[in-house]
């Protein structure tokens, strides 16, 4: 019951992150089906990506993990039908936004 609720807020917080940030497009299906990509590819991409990457993610203070995020949104992007994301800018601004709402909606599934 908890994976489903996570993944409800987790397409919940994909909506919002594309109705903030322009050059973005989801519909309610494509939400969904990006979380649920999102979710994977952070499973089993993003660790493999970040091992690879360390030496330049330490030089950049960790900031190069959000070029890490934007191009796995990037990714989720072109697999998911119903997510759109219009170029790597938009990609890095919707996972920073994605990133703050995931937070904000993490604080209130802790208080239910």
């Amino acid at each position: 019951m908890r994976l489903f609720l996570q993944w409800i807020v987790a397409a919940l917080a994909i909506a919002v992150a594309a109705a903030v940030v322009p050059g973005t497009h989801v519909t309610l299906i494509g939400a969904f089906l990006a979380a649920a990509v999102l979710g994977v590819l952070n499973l089993f991409v993003k660790p493999v990506l970040l091992i690879l990457t360390l030496p330049v993610t330490v030089a950049t203070l960790g900031l190069f993990s959000l070029v890490i995020n934007a191009l796995l949104v990037m990714l989720a992007s072109a697999l998911v039908p119903g997510f759109f994301v219009a170029g790597f800018w938009t990609a890095l601004l919707f996972s920073v936004v994605l990133s703050l709402v995931n937070l904000l909606f993490g604080f209130w599934i802790r208080e239910t």
